[in-house]
């Protein structure tokens, strides 16, 4: 074994010196339990002491103890042991042996690896499997977002068919259209045949169209409506388990919303607008306040809040015209010459908030002395 340092050959038949920095194969080592504190290094890159000593125990075919008293790493990973003929000579471990050990390690490390992919493997395919089974909408996400019309349409379509006792909507903007309400007539006559009870919530504004009435008439005792002075963002809820709402200004991307906790707070919410909201078949109550409508009353809060012409009849669902002809009205009777004079007026009819009272309104007429100013 003249002159011979030691080597190792790694699985593609490179050889590789045993002082090597093979990453690799120390953690292979260290798997098989040949790592110690005093000496962090593995028989695949020995320190440079124990790489000199082990050399000369491969060339001489020993080694003195006391020459490796210093390296106690050689003994740890057993490339060295007493010669049995004299115990005060050390004889080294053949390459070819260190080669073998080096390599089990690396084999039952790879083994080990082996079976925790092919766990991993199994694992996967499990979940896939279950993203692969036919899921009804209420196990399904619990938001999920509706891309264009057609996908809206066609999910709105499949929450009616499975409806079952419920439907509350919150339907903002104007008059219904009479074709848009006789569209979704068949599909409601379905559902009222299925005992599905409705409920709407319109602006005050629906109520001077007669496609509403006649649409709540064909419908009987399964549905009801109540108006309010302006209402939210359209709302559709289904047996109180999925609810569909508008993602931009134009309603052609919508949020279908599964979560109970959404589905609870946006039920909450109607529950408590409705309770606000009159019902369709009772009229509209007074203001208080002669010459005011009730309509009037709603755009003088708004006014008062600093909302413009156009803002104000979105949110009450009127056209901008009829909008600045109520306000033209409202001003002639507040006897306001201004916009700045109608602010002032409304502020002191008590108009600028919720409706108050009877016994708290102010006496207002036209022509009252404007509040002072500068206090």
């Amino acid at each position: 074994m003249g002159g011979v340092r030691a080597h190792v050959m790694d699985g593609d038949g490179e050889v590789r010196r045993a002082g090597g920095r093979s990453q690799e194969w120390s953690q292979g080592w260290k798997m098989a339990g040949h790592w110690t504190d005093a000496h962090p290094h593995g028989a695949d890159r020995l320190c440079e002491a124990g790489t000199r000593v082990y050399s000369q125990a491969v060339s001489r075919g020993r080694v003195p103890r006391a020459d490796a008293a210093a390296v106690s790493c050689l003994l740890d990973l057993a490339l060295l042991h007493p010669d049995p003929d004299d115990m005060d000579w050390l004889v080294p471990t053949r390459p070819q042996e260190v080669m073998t050990r080096l390599l089990r390690g690396m084999h039952d490390e790879v083994r080990a690896s082996q079976a925790r992919v092919g766990t991993a493997v199994a694992a996967v395919e499990w979940y896939a499997g279950l993203g692969d089974r036919e899921q009804s909408p209420v196990e399904g996400a619990a938001i999920r977002v509706l891309d264009g019309l057609p996908r809206i349409q066609a999910a709105m379509d499949e929450a009616t068919e499975r409806c079952t006792s419920e439907v509350l909507a919150v339907q903002p903007g104007g008059i219904r259209r009479e074709d848009e309400l006789a569209e979704g007539l068949h599909r409601a006559l379905e559902m009222r045949r299925r005992g599905v009870r409705m409920r709407d919530l319109y602006t005050h504004v629906a109520r001077h169209g007669q496609g509403l009435r006649t649409y709540m008439e064909l419908m009987g005792e399964a549905a009801q409506a109540r108006t309010l002075d302006e209402v939210p963002e359209r709302l559709i809820l289904f047996d109180r388990t999925v609810a569909f709402i508008p993602a931009n200004t134009d309603r052609t991307i919508a949020l279908e919303l599964r979560h109970p906790a959404l589905i609870e707070y946006l039920v909450t919410v109607f529950e408590r607008l409705w309770q606000l909201a009159i019902p369709l078949t009772s009229p509209l109550p007074e203001t208080g306040i002669d010459g005011i409508s009730l309509r009037e009353r709603s755009i003088a809060a708004l006014l008062a809040e600093g909302h413009q012409d156009a803002a104000i009849a979105e949110r009450l669902g009127i056209s901008v015209r009829t909008c600045r002809a109520h306000i033209a009205r409202l001003s002639e009777t507040l006897g306001a010459a201004s916009r700045t004079q109608l602010g002032v007026r409304i502020a002191q009819a008590g108009l600028d908030g919720p409706p108050r009272a009877p016994e708290l309104l102010p006496v207002t007429a036209p022509g009252v002395p404007e509040a002072p100013t500068g206090l």
